[in-house]
């Protein structure tokens, strides 16, 4: 066996270790998606490129907890713990159960709770002593009424720290919240191609 080949061998067994996790994922997804569509939304979870936009998008100069809503099988969470996020400051919320007990196996260190992105105070409770860094949401809010997307949305900027993010991708052109800059700001990342399908990252602000 020439050393070129066996150098490779690694490599290789990693790559297929990768694709088989990959396809695990897409099953797992598809699965919750074929029981409950309007609860799951995607139909495969994020890519690497969509989960890196959204974990840029995180200030790691404010500090506090970062909540994580509907990490699915963990492509956002990754993305964020490579950001720089320690494990012990990130808390994910996902109402699956079997995608929180993959989570927890996948991100030691990391806080799952079970339950309802769209009642954040409620389901954090006492968890989260103080004001939030971010928040980084994978919910499905364009399947919501839009009284319900800004009521989560407004809800979820109350446990924010001053000018720190609500951060959420969807796979529309349009805002899934209008702007209204006199109670939030709202900036949009370019098309993200390499997503299936693909997707564009929103990121709304409290007004000051």
């Amino acid at each position: 066996m020439s050393r070129s080949f066996a150098a490779k061998k690694p490599k290789l067994r990693l790559d297929k270790l990768r694709l088989e996790k990959r396809i695990d994922d897409e099953v797992k997804f598809l699965s919750s998606w074929l029981q409950n569509p309007l609860k799951t939304g995607a139909v495969s979870p994020s890519s690497p490129a969509l989960a890196k936009a959204m974990a840029r998008e995180i200030d790691l100069s404010i500090p506090g907890p970062i909540v994580e809503l509907g990490p699915g099988t963990g492509p956002v969470t990754e993305a964020i713990l490579a950001r720089g996020v320690a494990p012990s400051r990130l808390i994910t919320v996902e109402f699956n159960p079997g995608f929180c007990a993959l989570v927890k196996k996948r991100f030691p260190g990391v806080h799952v709770v079970q339950g309802d992105g769209y009642a954040l105070s409620d389901t954090l409770g006492e968890i989260a002593r103080e004001p939030l860094a971010a928040i980084v949401s994978s919910l499905p809010l364009m399947t919501r009424p839009m009284p319900v997307r800004l009521r989560t949305l407004i809800g979820a900027l109350k446990l924010l720290r001053p000018g720190a993010p609500f951060i959420q991708f969807t796979y529309a052109m349009t805002a899934p919240i209008p702007p209204r800059p006199s109670r939030y700001t709202l900036s949009a990342s370019s098309r993200i191609w390499m997503n299936l399908p693909p997707a564009r990252v929103w990121t709304y602000r409290a007004a000051v």
